[in-house]
């Protein structure tokens, strides 16, 4: 071999070592360096080195995984038997005990221990609760009970609890029809809550409307005979003030207008003596 040729091997080989001794570490991952098969140390993001043919460089997916378990079936707290279905959301946060705790970071067997937590889980959790706090109780409750009981055994596995939800929850055969029957007593009570409290509305509605209509009818009333009042007021003034100032065509007018009551009909007769005040301008006119 010439020393051209000798100088380019030297370069690939050092080429080759230099990629080798390079880890790129991207920030959706995590990372450990095994040195002769022992932990080393945690790799951070970006650009890491490693000693070629000694240290071997594990990633793991560091964005947020999935567990959607199988359904289980649980007792409540009166020995009733539910199916739950549920599943969990969950991501890596230590590297280094995440490897160690599953057999060199296979996802099966964390997510068969992780399994196997959720549904001792469920147990314990739904043993606690009776049926009808399990169908109409805390939900929201429940889960977070559930949430943060897993979360205090996952650092085992170096993981870390994100989210916990119960999907669904079926009852068997032989409990589902007295749960239904349940569910509709318990909406039908809180339906006829609700009616008697729209009755109770509805009539304090009306005995307000009513207690309403009473004053303005009242205020309508004074209003009215004050303003009959008044008139009545200027109409007798104007009388008056007429009279005064010629009594005798006042009194004329007056007597015409009884004459008018008196005869206003053909078939009326009235019987008084010719010389009475009543007749007294009729005479007056016949004696001009």
């Amino acid at each position: 071999m010439n020393k051209g040729n000798f100088l380019l091997f030297v370069a690939l080989l050092l080429l080759v070592v230099g990629v080798q001794a390079i880890v790129v570490v991207k920030d959706t991952e995590k990372a450990i360096l095994l040195k002769l098969g022992a932990f080393e140390r945690t790799l951070n993001p970006g650009l890491n080195f490693k000693v070629p043919l000694m240290d071997t460089a594990i990633k793991f997916e560091g964005r947020l995984r999935t567990l959607d378990t199988q359904p289980d079936r649980v007792l409540s707290s009166e020995s009733k038997p539910l199916l739950v279905d549920s599943f969990v959301k969950y991501k890596i946060v230590d590297a280094e005990t995440f490897y160690t705790s599953t057999n060199g970071g296979q996802d099966r067997v964390a997510e068969d221990t992780l399994q196997r937590r959720v549904r001792d889980k469920l147990r314990n959790e739904f043993g606690k609760r009776t049926l009808q706090e399990v169908v109409s109780g805390d939900r929201d409750g429940l889960m977070e009970s559930l949430k943060n009981s897993l979360g205090e055994d996952s650092s085992e596995l170096g993981v870390e609890i994100v989210d916990f939800r119960v999907k669904r929850i079926d009852f068997e055969r032989e409990i589902r029809t007295s749960v239904f029957e349940r569910m509709k007593t318990e909406r039908n009570r809180i339906a006829e809550e609700l009616r008697a409290e729209g009755r109770e509305l509805a009539e304090n509605i009306r005995a307000d409307a009513d207690r309403q209509r009473t004053i303005i009818l009242a205020n309508a009333t004074r209003e009215s005979e004050r303003i009959r009042g008044e008139g009545d007021a200027i109409a007798t003034a104007t009388y008056a003030d007429a009279f005064n100032k010629d009594p005798e065509f006042y009194d004329f007018t007056r007597s015409l207008k009884a004459y008018r009551e008196t005869f206003k009909d053909k078939g009326d007769i009235l019987l008084l003596d010719p010389d009475s005040d009543y007749f007294k301008y009729l005479n007056k006119s016949e004696k001009q």
